[in-house]
């Protein structure tokens, strides 16, 4: 081949729409759309089997959707450099291609070895914008507004490929062929282009209506929230698109007049703001990478055990904790792959404050379980439901009145924890109080494994406690200033009642982003 080929790798942007980084190559030469499967990514602690199950299929999709563009996207497994330099002997290279990404500590170092060879050979790597995140950012001053700038701009439409000949795809290795786990997930969303657009247009059309009071039970949850969050994190859709689509629902809202249109209109305006926050949140883990593994204010260090307790540890995890609705939240976590924002919270918040276990290890558990696993918002979600931030109100969660509160009629308790089938509704959230309570805990399932209440007072004594002093104070100043919404602020110690007083109340969002748009 006479010219230079320009090479697109894919990452975690699997669409064909909305792609810079294909629609610019194309513009250049010849393009060569790549897939690198890597396995030493999927020997990270953070990934899982369901996560690369999803994964398959949107590379499915987006081998069809290529192809039908004029090129087919070429799979390969190993390690990106090698993989490049293979290429590089058969072809001359122009340029490589991708969009940025916020990953883990792994796939940063991944590309810090790309970006290394490129330099080697001479070869321009060109990294395009996907999300509101902003690479090298020097201050959050303006940065909503620089979303909504980037947000705004129009779509890029899929462009034409030019087949390259004598280039075969090799298959899609399977998740046994990668050593991953057995990881059954029955409920788990499908991944691909289609499936990403199918649930869009539900939300926005059919299922979004009840979204503002529905998002915080997982009664109904798991049909009104958007769904979206798994699309986004392995770019079936691009945010834009979302942006975009929920605008033009809100003007087409605008001009009608039906009954519940008010209701509509409120749950869009609740769900546009998140997508503000999914990038918020990207914006810290890309700004601070450290935490990942680091509190992100350091007086919070060896508060509590590196070790964790491995018995608490275990029956988290499992859903065992004789927590009902703690319990039923996670086997349902189990089985679907996802979970709405506010048991994603009350999951983390046990696991540290009432188990009092350090956040890494039940962070690396939720990670696997998340199909919607998006590291740049998990990372800085854990700590924040963990206390460590410096900056954020401190919530423990009363899990038993969260029961009482989001699963009232115990319907949710009952499906994902059917040992409690003989104990009375009355006292299903709190089951040691039933009178048959002897005949059912210790047996079919546990007596709880702490008394919730007595420990979660122990547990803000001793996180109150770290936040005493000038000392603290100033270093909180500071991760404020990096890492705080300038568009409605983020209370900090000291700041709620002066806020509750002057009328304008706290930004209701700040825990409603794991995992992305809900």
């Amino acid at each position: 081949m006479q010219d230079p080929v320009h090479i697109v790798w894919f990452k975690k942007d699997l669409r064909v729409q909305d792609h810079a980084p294909l629609k610019r190559a194309t513009l250049r030469g010849p393009v060569l759309p790549l897939y690198v499967v890597e396995p030493e990514l999927w020997r990270q602690p953070d990934m899982a089997g369901r996560q690369f199950d999803f994964l398959t299929e949107c590379l499915a999709s987006l081998q069809q959707d290529l192809a039908e563009r004029g090129q087919p996207l070429i799979v390969r497994t190993g390690r990106v450099t090698d993989i490049l330099a293979d290429i590089a002997d058969r072809f001359a290279i122009g340029g490589l291609w991708s969009h940025e990404e916020t990953g883990n500590e792994w796939t940063f170092q991944r590309d810090l070895a790309v970006a290394a060879w490129c330099r080697e050979r001479g070869i321009a790597w060109t990294e395009c914008r996907q999300t509101g995140v902003i690479r090298r950012l020097k201050s959050r001053d303006g940065w909503a507004g620089r979303w909504d700038s980037f947000m705004a701009e129009p779509f890029i439409d899929p462009p034409r490929l030019a087949p390259l000949g004598g280039l075969e795809t090799d298959p899609i290795p399977a998740a046994k062929d990668l050593a991953l786990a057995p990881d059954p997930c029955p409920g788990r969303q499908s991944g691909g282009r289609q499936d990403a657009m199918d649930t869009l247009e539900s939300f926005l059309f059919r299922r979004g209506k009840p979204y503002r009071t529905a998002m915080s039970t997982p009664v109904r949850a798991f049909d009104a929230c958007s769904r979206l969050s798994p699309h986004l994190a392995f770019g079936t859709l691009s945010l834009r698109e979302v942006a975009h689509s929920t605008w033009a629902r809100q003007r087409e809202l605008k001009e009608q007049d039906f009954p519940g249109r008010t209701t509509w209109q409120g749950a869009l305006r609740s769900f546009s703001g998140r997508l503000h926050w999914h990038c918020h949140f990207m914006q810290k883990l890309e700004d601070e990478p450290r935490l990942e593994f680091e509190n992100l204010h350091r007086a919070y260090d060896g508060l509590r055990p590196k070790e964790p307790d491995r018995a608490r540890l275990d029956a988290w995890r499992k859903g065992e904790t004789g927590l009902p609705f703690v319990d039923a939240s996670m086997r349902a976590l189990r089985a679907t792959g996802w979970m709405n924002f506010r048991m994603r919270s009350m999951l983390m918040a046990v696991a540290s404050y009432h188990l009092w276990l350090d956040w890494r290890a039940p962070g690396l558990h939720l990670a696997r379980m998340f199909t919607d696993y998006e590291p740049g918002i998990h990372w800085p979600q854990v700590q924040m439901q963990s206390g460590t931030t410096g900056i954020n109100t401190i919530r423990i969660y009363n899990p038993v009145k969260q029961g009482l509160d989001q699963d009232p009629s115990g319907d949710f308790v009952r499906r994902w924890v059917p040992e409690l089938k003989d104990i009375d509704s009355t006292h299903l959230h709190e089951p040691w109080k039933a009178d048959n309570a002897g005949k059912v805990l210790g047996k079919a399932y546990p007596f709880p494994i702490v008394d919730h209440l007595s420990a979660a007072k122990e547990a803000r004594e001793k996180v109150w406690a770290v936040r005493k002093g000038q000392a603290f104070r100033g270093t909180a100043a500071g991760i404020q200033s990096k890492h705080g919404s300038r568009k409605s602020g983020i209370p900090m110690r000291g700041q709620e009642k002066r806020r509750r007083r002057s009328g304008k109340p706290a930004d209701p969002n700040q825990a409603d982003l794991f995992g992305g748009p809900s």
